[in-house]
């Protein structure tokens, strides 16, 4: 068990990320995200990385290629990499999950001469 996303999404503290695996040695990188009544996360675009998010609580919408789409609680997106998405939450708030391949660390290597 990694933690009770219900109960983190009853009464979330503040904004952004609740929670986030920290295991060693994981493949995967995973958050559980909120964002207040009419907060959003801007237009981006994710060139490495499909993301799988999972509305947990709450609703909201999300802008990408094919328009605007209405989340609600249980909804499952997939954002594949290289999509360009933007988040608005709605007058419930948004609490998410996202999943994707863990991004690899910073390594300082030295220059080849």
């Amino acid at each position: 068990m990694l933690c009770d996303v219900t109960a983190l999404t009853e009464a979330p503290a503040s904004a952004g990320v609740l929670w986030k695996l920290s295991e060693p040695g994981r493949q995967l990188d995973a958050n559980v995200v909120h964002l207040p009544p009419g907060r959003r996360v801007d237009p981006h675009v994710e060139p490495d990385l499909d993301v799988l998010l999972l509305v947990v609580a709450g609703d909201g919408t999300v802008t990408g290629s094919g328009g605007e789409e209405n989340l609600t609680t249980g909804g499952l997106l997939w954002l594949p990499r290289g999509s360009r998405r933007a988040l608005v939450a709605g007058e419930q708030g948004l609490s998410y999950v996202t999943v994707h391949r863990r991004r690899p660390g910073m390594t300082i290597r030295s220059r080849a001469t």
